[in-house]
């Protein structure tokens, strides 16, 4: 009896060894390779052939690869490239890619490091040739989202050429920015045009004012004009009026005509109360005076 515990201790041994080497699991957001005599022969929960939960293999010949089933992120390193108006810049990306086809990514790139490796430098070698096409203001603000979009292309055309089994996502710039050692020169240059067009646009809006100030003087010069020539129009016509109606009226009675006179001169001359005149006491002036209305 006590020799047979050993022997079954064993047989227990063994059979649990041979259970872990035959069943596993593969969660729903891996998908896993597997692996017979160092050649990937078949893959479980594949992209667009879901299949997660317990599964089995062949003991000690099958091994199990298991990769990321969801999207993944690479940091790129920061890389400086030469745009085509020759200014420097810092450029730091990152790349959101998925295991498309997990037999092929196995085969090429084995383990997700070597991928990462790869596909940044795939990256890399891709916005220096896009951006280098373009200016720095167009890589910085201009036309950053074409050129990503060019820069996406020409990766995911490498990648396939390189049959690397992935999907390429998203390309992003999170910053794009000149050297530490040339901004401030850059700032300054910057803000020296900034000043430039300041100055433009002061000296434009101080030309437009002088053609305003100068259009409304010459507007109220021309009204000014007009109202007196039409109020110089009137007067003349109430003038003739006037004239007309008085002609009228001392054609009818002359000595009214005359006295009417006579007083208007009084009231021009004497009005003021401080006129001195020197007068013959006989003078025709003050006829009506002597004599009254009825005055020769």
């Amino acid at each position: 009896m006590n020799r047979s515990l050993p022997i079954l201790g064993i047989l227990l041994a063994g059979a649990l060894i041979v259970l872990s080497q035959t069943f596993f699991i593969v969660d729903q957001r891996k998908q896993a390779v597997i692996v017979r005599l160092g050649e990937p022969v078949r893959v479980i929960n594949a992209p667009g052939d879901p299949d997660p939960g317990l599964k089995m293999k062949v003991p000690f010949v099958e091994n199990v690869v298991q990769f990321d089933k969801r999207n993944l992120a690479i940091e790129a390193a920061q890389e400086e490239i030469t745009a085509s108006d020759q200014q420097r810049l810092v450029v730091d990306a990152f790349v959101r890619y998925r295991i498309s086809n997990p037999l092929l990514y196995y085969r090429t790139l084995r383990d997700e490091q070597t991928a990462s490796d790869r596909i940044e430098r795939l990256v890399n070698s891709s916005l220096r040739q896009v951006l280098g096409t373009a200016t720095s203001t167009e890589i910085i603000s201009g036309r950053r989202e074409a050129l990503l979009a060019q820069t996406k292309k020409d990766v995911v055309a490498r990648a396939a050429a390189s049959r690397l089994g992935i999907q390429i996502i998203d390309i992003r710039i999170k910053r794009a920015d000149y050297p530490p050692q040339i901004q401030e020169s850059v700032f300054r240059r910057m803000q020296t045009s900034r000043q430039q067009e300041a100055a433009r646009i002061r000296a434009q809006g101080e030309q437009e004012k002088r053609e305003i100030i100068a259009g409304a003087d010459k507007e109220v010069a021309i009204t000014l004009a007009t109202a007196r020539e039409q109020a110089e129009t009137t007067r003349g016509a109430g003038d003739a009026v006037r004239t007309r109606l008085f002609a009228q009226s001392f054609g009818k009675d002359p000595a009214f005509a005359s006295f009417y006179r006579s007083m208007q001169a009084y009231e021009a001359s004497l009005g003021q109360g401080d006129t001195t005149m020197v007068l013959s006491p006989d003078s025709a002036f003050f006829k009506y005076f002597e004599r009254g209305p009825n005055a020769r």
